[in-house]
């Protein structure tokens, strides 16, 4: 072959691949105004009253204060009063379907059991509590309960990171808790975060409560100070969550009650959007 010939076969190759590549190129430009709309979806704040929770959620927490019990009891009743505000109006909108909530031997010997009268008025009589005697007991018992639509919901208790409770596991309850559309809650007392699947996941400690208009001696509405360290589709975050009149609120400022000569303790919510879960460990 000459180099003519040569020549034209690259000037052929060429005249027919620019206009395919600037086809592809005009196609797949965007705009500055969806850029911006999605980074704006994709770094969408969590609050309470979404519709669009997942239904595999785990909460970190210590097992001495019970505050990953109190955040899941309070996610769970947010989550069911928007299921029920937004169902068909020409169903039964009194949903009187059980919860159940399942504990390891060694969760319940640290945190104690649900506490009936303890409860919210109109879970008192919907509830379903299993005791496992081991994680594996206890991980087939939330699989089984996922499979349930008769259950408006699964809470679950296990303690520490159990070698029953890998990722795969974890596959298996986000995977049923999708397909059956039954949400899960699963508390990790006293655990590291490891790999998980888990849709949303949740650091939970005590927060101090306001003081009561009322009386200024008697104990507040329950508070938490929860982050939200890894969620698919809200940006990393921090709130002080409270349970007033039976709805769950956030806080974005905390500001204790001001004695005479001293000071207040100021703002206790601090930003994590952008950290990964690496670089918060390693704070």
């Amino acid at each position: 072959m000459s180099d003519t010939q040569t020549s034209s076969g690259a000037n052929a190759l060429q005249s027919l691949s620019v206009p395919f590549q600037s086809k592809v190129t005009a196609s797949t430009r965007l705009s500055a105004d969806d850029i911006a709309a999605l980074g704006k979806t994709r770094e969408g704040r969590w609050q309470p009253g979404l519709t669009d929770q997942p239904l595999h959620s785990e909460i970190f927490a210590s097992a001495s204060d019970g505050s990953g019990a109190g955040l899941a009891l309070a996610l769970a009743r947010d989550a069911i009063r928007v299921a029920g505000e937004n169902s068909d109006p020409l169903t039964d909108a009194h949903d009187r379907r059980q919860v159940l909530w399942v504990q390891d031997t060694r969760s319940i010997q640290r945190s104690g059991r649900p506490y009936t009268h303890g409860l919210p008025a109109e879970l008192r009589d919907r509830l379903i509590h299993v005791e496992a005697k081991a994680p594996e007991d206890a991980l087939f018992a939330l699989e089984e309960g996922l499979r349930c639509r008769d259950l408006v919901c699964v809470i679950g208790e296990i303690i520490g990171n159990p070698r029953a409770l890998d990722f795969t596991a974890s596959r298996r309850l986000s995977l049923t808790a999708e397909k059956h559309e039954v949400p899960l809650w699963l508390i990790r007392l006293d655990a590291a975060p490891e790999l998980s699947s888990a849709r949303m996941r949740w650091q939970a400690s005590c927060a101090p409560s306001l003081r009561p208009l009322w009386n200024l001696n008697a104990p507040g509405t329950p508070a938490w100070k929860a982050e939200l360290f890894r969620a698919r589709s809200h940006a990393p975050g921090e709130w002080i969550l409270s349970n007033d009149d039976g709805r769950l609120h956030t806080r974005k400022r905390y500001k204790a009650p001001v004695a005479a000569n001293t000071q207040g303790l100021g703002d206790l919510v601090r930003p994590t959007v952008g950290r990964s879960l690496a670089a918060y460990a390693r704070a």
